[in-house]
């Protein structure tokens, strides 16, 4: 029996799974096999590249998505919006940044406004701006982020909700690589997930496939947070959040030496994205959380969903009947 929750009934979903708008890899092909899958796929809007975000939103064809900005590039080039918008998204998502001067116009296009958050004070935000889905995010979430574990946020959001929105969804993310994620996830009060790192090792996937084989090699121990691959490209990311990546030996020369590199930025930046294009993992940083250590292959998205829909659904059912799992 497939797992009904408050997300998968407002957002007519057969599975409680949201694939996350991952910068440059989540393009129009993933997010509609995700959708078509049963869960809910996001084109990541990254950093601006209009025409870019206008060939996925091609390539995802007439399957129903999403998409998602860093909410301060977007504040720098909010016409993208508009591009979204005009796609008529099912849900904008916004992480990274202040979503009040996005929020009215997304919700009243009829999308469902998503702001993912890293603390309790960006989720009361999120509230003030009339979000539709809460997504707390823990600092095992690959890519960029803050420092609260997901074993702890998801349940605090979820009881701030309880008492202020209680109409208000919450998804948790970082960390959800199996149907233990997710089980676990609900159990903190969640509606559904939020899933990014294990999309990586999928075929739709905009990645080399070097670096692909980089996750599903890697354990959650060869993980670190860190701004080298934001202050080689120049990025201008808020110092509050690092992102977490693969080690290499690019973070082992700049992690903990980041006034050279910043010295350094303009050639040590075009030979990370020369890297990043070619599937050299030693330099590029390849972007994944600790849940790489639960990636073992690359499988298309719809098997992906799958598996983790359909393991959650056992192991819930064990639990009632008073059966605990390890594996």
């Amino acid at each position: 029996m497939p797992l009904a929750t408050r997300l998968t009934d407002q957002l007519q979903l057969e599975h409680p799974i949201i694939s996350a708008p991952m910068a440059v890899v989540s393009g129009g092909l993933l997010a509609a096999a995700v959708s078509t899958g049963g869960g809910l796929g996001l084109i990541g809007g990254g950093y601006g590249d209009r025409e870019w975000l206008e060939t996925q939103f091609r390539a995802a064809g007439n399957a129903r998505v999403g998409c998602g900005f860093i909410t301060w590039s977007l504040s720098r080039q909010p016409k993208l919006l508009d591009v979204a918008l005009e796609r008529k998204p099912a849900v904008v998502f916004l992480s990274f940044g202040d979503p009040a001067s996005f929020a009215d116009k997304i919700v009243s296009s009829g999308a469902i406004l998503a702001c993912q958050v890293q603390t309790i004070r960006d989720a009361k935000l999120a509230l003030d701006c009339g979000a539709g889905i809460i997504v707390a995010q823990g600092a095992e979430a690959g890519g960029h982020g803050e420092a609260r574990g997901t074993m702890v946020i998801v349940p605090e959001v979820a009881d701030l909700l309880a008492s202020r929105s209680p109409q208000t969804l919450l998804c948790a993310a970082g960390g959800v690589g199996d149907g233990r994620g997710l089980a676990a996830s609900l159990m903190l009060g969640a509606d559904g997930v939020v899933v990014g790192s294990r999309f990586l090792a999928c075929t739709e996937a905009l990645i080399h496939p070097n670096l692909q084989s980089a996750v599903i090699n890697a354990t959650g121990d060869d993980t670190i947070r860190t701004s080298v691959m934001d202050i080689a490209r120049r990025l201008d990311w808020p110092e509050r959040f690092t992102g977490r990546v693969l080690k290499n030996a690019f973070t082992r020369r700049w992690h903990c030496n980041e006034a050279d590199l910043a010295n350094n930025a303009d050639h040590e930046g075009l030979r990370w994205r020369n890297a990043f294009a070619e599937g050299d993992n030693e330099t590029a940083t390849t972007f994944v959380g600790e849940a790489t250590g639960l990636i073992h292959s690359v499988e298309p998205a719809a098997a992906i969903i799958s598996k983790i829909a359909s393991q959650a659904e056992m192991l819930l059912a064990e639990v009632q009947n008073g059966v605990i799992r390890r594996a």
